[in-house]
């Protein structure tokens, strides 16, 4: 028999749950099916899309080559101002992602770095690479941060043992450690993509928006909101969703795979 306490946490927790689903869910009653149609096969909708997904696996993957051996190096050596290095990759998580997009577009403006860029023929502001290095930004903490917690649950022992046996480091981090943390590395990889589909304000800022040509989905949707052509919007949310859902189905499968 269930206990008062069992009982009630476990109605909140449907209670609150149904509540979500609604709320999510009645997008997708919305919009008419005609204008879902549309908006769905329309110029728009098809390049946003395209360009949110190319430059979010572009980002993420550059993001997980940056963090494997940033978490490695935080979980396992000791050196000078490590604590003030976590708080400083941490730093982004708390502030709102706006000031980022601020800060990037200050650094990579008419200012003197920016225009060294240019002078060397590198345009970062309003182009498809700003919206790249918006999104790697944005992300590169979230995935340091389970990278490293996932280092931190492997224990060193294993690592010793290896060098014991007269393997070099990095051939004990490449046969030992990765495999025993590709759950963690993968589960990193589908929360950072889903991190750069998402991004808005850093790469609204930093890629401009610009219509047919820097608009990724979530500008699309701010946009089209604005101009109150609510049918593309909604369709833009409609279409995020789905690929959220479609991440979050893929991480859950792979961990009960890998703990089945």
């Amino acid at each position: 028999m269930k206990s008062k306490l069992e009982i009630t946490f476990i109605s909140i927790s449907f209670i609150f749950t149904a509540l979500l689903f609604i709320i999510i869910g009645s997008l997708f009653f919305m919009p008419s099916l005609q204008g879902f149609i549309q908006s769905l096969f329309s110029e728009e909708m098809a390049t946003a899309f395209k360009l949110t997904l190319s430059t979010s696996v572009i980002a993420a993957l550059s993001v997980i080559l940056i963090a494997v051996p940033t978490a490695y190096s935080l979980s396992r050596y000791k050196f000078p101002l490590k604590n003030i290095v976590k708080s400083i990759l941490d730093l982004p998580m708390a502030f709102p992602e706006i000031i980022l997009g601020i800060a990037l577009l200050m650094l990579f403006g008419n200012n003197l770095f920016g225009n060294f860029l240019q002078n060397l023929g590198i345009n970062i502001v309003f182009t498809t690479t700003g919206i790249i290095i918006a999104q790697f930004f944005v992300a590169f903490p979230y995935a340091v941060r389970i990278i490293y917690s996932t280092f931190n649950y492997i224990n060193p022992r294993y690592e010793l043992v290896s060098r014991s046996l007269g393997y070099g480091e990095f051939e004990t981090f490449k046969n030992i450690t990765l495999p025993l943390a590709k759950s963690g590395i993968f589960a990193a990889l589908v929360v950072t993509i889903a991190r750069c589909i998402g991004t808005f304000a850093a790469v609204l800022l930093v890629g401009g928006g610009t219509y047919l040509r820097t608009e990724t989905l979530p500008i699309a949707i701010y946009y089209n909101l604005s101009l109150g052509n609510i049918d593309m919007a909604i369709t833009a949310s409609i279409i995020l969703i789905l690929i959220s859902f479609a991440a979050i189905f893929v991480l859950e499968k792979y961990a009960n795979e890998n703990t089945g």
